[in-house]
């Protein structure tokens, strides 16, 4: 039991935005001898690292994050002669680095075990040089050498001999065919036996996402490849891929991994998807438990959104990568969707360009549009509009009865219930409405409220009723033994005898889409879904999708990379709900984490107790 008291010290400043936890440590470092000047530090260090920094910087250009106030060389100085505070070369609370990167210790020997991990990575991976190469690049190809699958092609030839690769693109760039045919590749020169591949993503829906995809990229490479090339194609498993916290043994009791150097993975391919929500402890963790000769190939789109937590692994990876111009990346920029004239929308978001933007909405007719939603009244009558669009969507059909037996007869009607099911669930994934807030009177929880309250009048269903025909609903927890996952959308429909399931897509054994039902009270954790967070969308596709941004230019939230999230989504055509400010406010906005990692990739590690 400690001794010391938690009083309210006079160095909190009540303007300052710490948390709890902030001010906490604060304290803390107060009570074990730190000065009031380190003690503010270590308050505003907890807050950027709450914000999604790793590190807080003292000196040059980004000095002065959060409206923390900017420290002299002098300050600075005085900062290293506290007992608390250490260069990394040995554990201390705090770290303040040479280049004036104040740290929280895990988040600095997490940077250092992070970039540590990945150049001994590359310094081990050497490009195969077989004369074979470039015949199995052509037949994985049918041939194909044309400009738009050139940078497939890349990835394809040059993943062989790396111990780390990274595959990143927009939505449509052919990410998912393209990891198919770089796992064919690295199975076709595999000395031994068949290479152990596995996968994984951050989330349980990201990875249902790509099983998904992985069997659609499969069966389309059946049709196109030479019989000899089948076996390793039917290799590459499709039946499961694992969250990281499941694939590193998670154990939420001492808030630790099970899979690390001393127990690692078994996998010679380890394959993660959506890279860019891994975090850097998290990065840390994985980089840990993958054995030092497999192969770990990311995947994801570093201009999205960065993870929740601390940190921007992939961005930062990528970032130096693209410096080095190292061949262990390939950035894919092709889109081969049909629908190319939301391509130019996306490209202007990542460019920051607002005149780009406004010219690329434009030339998109049709499938894009600008609706200025500055006040709650130009809001309001947007959102009638979409949930009148909403209520005309088949989303209500009325299944067929259940089966009573277990003859063909039965298994054809239960088949035809499902048939129905999935369509619907389709039906409702044409349009989807994405808030960048999740509370306030522009988030998602409000307008999944308003929504509701409009379709309920539209459809007849009494106001007090919870669940009805049509009611769609987001997962917010993982549930394994259902195998429903945080992310998954489901839509409630009622039989012909006027019970009411709800109803989730699901693919089979054979791989082939269909629909599971649940009752509504066996349901994990959930929450309304007609309006989604844009981090809660991250890796889904729609067909319709509408970005909605807060009015206030100056709204924190506002950032190029969940501008360009937000609008990804949209596969034929796309909306965006904001006032000229806050779009305006957002492109300009770049997110860049505080952090070294970037630059301790690129310049080489200083030496701490980690390298012993």
């Amino acid at each position: 039991m400690s001794a010391y008291r938690f009083l309210r010290a006079g160095e909190e400043a009540a303007e300052a935005p710490w948390r709890p936890l902030d001010r906490a440590l604060l304290r803390w470092t107060l009570a074990h001898g730190g000065s009031p000047a380190l003690a503010r530090l270590a308050a505003w260090a907890s807050f950027a690292d709450g914000e999604g920094d790793t590190a807080l910087p003292l000196a040059a250009d980004e000095a002065g994050r959060h409206g923390m106030p900017a420290l002299d060389p002098a300050q600075c100085d005085a900062l290293r002669g506290e007992a608390l505070v250490g260069d990394g070369r040995q554990p201390a609370p705090f770290v303040l680095d040479a280049d004036a990167r104040f740290y929280l210790w895990r988040n600095y020997a997490d940077e250092l075990a992070v970039a540590t991990a990945l150049r001994a990575r590359q310094r081990a991976g050497a490009a195969v040089d077989d004369a074979a190469g470039e015949a199995d690049v052509d037949t994985l190809f049918g041939g194909d050498r044309s400009p738009a699958v050139a940078r497939q092609r890349e990835a394809v030839r040059a993943v062989a001999g790396r111990r780390l690769f990274v595959l990143t693109g927009g939505p449509g760039t052919g990410k998912t065919t393209t990891v198919l045919r770089m796992l064919l590749r690295l199975q076709r020169r595999a000395p031994g036996a068949a290479p152990a591949i596995q996968l994984a993503a951050p989330t349980g829906k990201a990875a249902q996402r790509l099983l998904q995809s992985l069997r659609q990229g499969k069966q389309a490479l059946r049709e196109r490849l030479p019989p000899a090339w089948l076996p390793l194609l039917e290799r590459i498993p499709d039946d499961d891929a694992l969250t990281l916290h499941r694939l590193l043994g998670y154990d939420p009791r001492g808030n630790v991994f099970t899979r690390g150097p001393a127990h690692p993975l078994a996998a010679d391919v380890v394959v993660v998807d959506e890279a860019s929500m891994i975090d850097l402890a998290l990065m840390r963790a994985l980089l840990a438990a993958v054995k030092p000769q497999a192969t770990l190939i990311l995947v994801g789109d570093a201009d999205q959104l960065a993870s929740v937590a601390a940190g921007s692994a992939l961005m930062d990876l990528v970032g130096a990568l693209e410096a080095q111009r190292a061949p262990e990346l390939v950035r894919l920029e092709h889109s081969f969707r049909a629908e190319r004239q939301l391509v130019p929308v996306n490209q202007a978001v990542q460019a920051g360009d607002g005149a780009a933007l406004r010219t690329a909405l434009a030339a998109a007719g049709t499938q894009a549009a600008w609706h200025r939603t500055d006040d709650a009244d130009r809001l309001r009558r947007e959102l009638a509009r979409w949930s009148d669009a909403l209520a005309a969507l088949p989303l209500r059909p009325v299944l067929p009865p259940r089966p009573a037996g277990d003859d063909d007869d039965d298994d054809a009607a239960e088949a035809a219930r499902r048939a129905v099911a999935l369509d619907a669930l389709r039906a409702l994934g044409r349009r989807q409405l994405l808030c960048a807030l999740r509370e306030d009177s522009y988030g998602a929880v409000a307008l999944n409220a308003w929504i509701e309250r409009r379709l309920k009048r539209l459809w007849q269903v009494p106001d007090e009723r919870v669940w009805y025909p049509g009611r769609a609903v987001l997962i917010t927890r993982n549930d394994y033994a259902a195998r429903l996952y945080n992310g998954d959308v489901g839509l409630c429909l009622a039989d012909a005898d006027g019970q009411l399931r709800v109803w989730f897509e699901h693919t089979d054994a054979a791989g082939q889409a269909t629909a599971r039902a649940f009752t509504p009270g066996s349901l994990p954790a959930h929450e309304p879904a007609f309006a989604l967070t844009i981090h809660k969308s991250q890796g889904s596709e729609y067909a319709h999708v509408a970005v909605l941004l807060p009015p206030d230019p100056a709204h924190r939230i506002l950032s190029r990379q969940l501008l360009y999230t937000g609008l990804s989504r949209a596969r034929q055509s796309v909306e965006l709900w904001a006032s000229e400010g806050a779009a305006e406010a957002a492109l300009a906005q770049p997110v860049r984490r505080a952090g070294g990692l970037g630059v301790r990739l690129l310049e080489g590690i200083s030496r701490g107790f980690l390298d012993a």
